[in-house]
């Protein structure tokens, strides 16, 4: 390993989940003595890792060229831009995204990381399965930062439920239809208050259709620092995974570590995430890949039973994370990927 980096494209600069997740990995790859940087073009280079739509094909020839060994992470694909009218600048940007990703993966990568299991089964079906070698490794979270201390307690006069996602934009309206149709119906079924704690990027014409006069009462957190999640994440009684078909969320794997129940559709990677003992995922009942709208009794009961049993879903849900999401093992797992370690 003396002497070898890995070079990491392309470079991403957002406050997003892959933005986030370049960072934890350089910083866990560092801690191990090994450097992860940006620059194709140094002469040390042992693996390249494409963690995104590169439009740098001349980088991925050049590694080629070179017998670099190419490793790419795959999240989900963009469907929603075929399913609801997001403007044709946003339609266009979507397919060439797939379409980049689907070239990368089928004529340049030698591995392929797939983000959880539903991501690997979406690709395949959609693209065809590759004779290449593949696996799947989940998001990880940094288990200190995202723990169960006593801080960002939880409210006693009123049940809290938290949506934690960066944006509702581009299509993502009957995400927050069904976050808010679900806190309606379960103060209803338990004659309780019931607040909806919505941390993202909420556009004002989308807050407007939402109803005011309905069971629950929803606040609008915008958009909230992450290391201000934590706290957050502490202060609810349940987390609801708003995105259809999401990839491998953040938000869950955060909450788990956190001790904060989940509890959602078995839609995209939810199931093998939340499993049994973080929480409940009940089927959605309905076409959700058309963004149909759910049945909400099977979600509203499953609620009020890790409500029940509060104590015991936080204590389990946090031994989840820490069995299967710590960011140590997300790392091991990519430098045994990488470098063959």
């Amino acid at each position: 390993m003396a002497n070898s980096s890995i070079c990491i494209l392309p470079q991403l600069k957002t406050t997003g989940g892959p933005s986030s997740f370049q960072s934890k990995l350089k910083a866990g790859l560092a801690a191990r003595g090994i450097e992860a940087h940006h620059d194709i073009s140094r002469e040390d280079i042992r693996a390249l890792l494409i963690t995104g739509a590169t439009r740098d094909l001349g980088a991925l020839l050049e590694a080629r060229r070179r017998g670099i060994r190419i490793v790419q992470r795959l999240d989900g694909m963009n469907w929603l831009h075929k399913q609801r009218a997001t403007g044709l600048r946003h339609f266009l940007r979507s397919e060439r995204m797939n379409l980049q990703l689907a070239l990368i993966r089928r004529w340049f990568a030698d591995v392929i990381v797939y983000q959880s299991t539903f991501t690997q089964d979406w690709w395949n079906r959609v693209y065809g399965k590759l004779n290449k070698t593949s696996t799947v490794i989940h998001n990880g979270v940094d288990l200190a930062t995202f723990n169960l201390s006593d801080s960002g307690s939880i409210p006693k006069g009123f049940i809290r439920i938290l949506v934690v996602e960066g944006s509702f934009k581009g299509g993502h309206e009957r995400d927050l239809l069904n976050a808010v149709e679900f806190a309606n119906r379960l103060s209803e079924y338990l004659d309780k208050k019931v607040g909806l704690a919505v941390a993202g990027n909420v556009p004002d014409n989308l807050r407007d259709r939402i109803s005011t006069g309905d069971s629950a009462t929803v606040n609008w957190l915008g958009i909230v620092p992450h290391e201000q999640i934590p706290e957050l994440d502490r202060s609810a009684h349940l987390l609801f995974p708003a995105e259809i078909n999401a990839a491998c969320p953040n938000s869950v794997v955060e909450a788990l570590a956190c001790g904060l129940p989940v509890v959602g559709y078995a839609t995209g990677s939810i199931s093998e995430l939340v499993g049994e003992d973080g929480g409940a995922v009940v089927p959605y009942g309905s076409d959700y890949w058309r963004l149909k709208a759910p049945q909400t009794e099977g979600l509203v009961k499953a609620a009020a039973a890790v409500l029940d049993d509060l104590l015991q879903y936080r204590t389990s849900a946090r031994k989840r994370a820490e069995r299967l999401f710590s960011l140590d093992l997300m790392v091991d797992q990519y430098q045994k990927i990488l470098l063959g370690d």
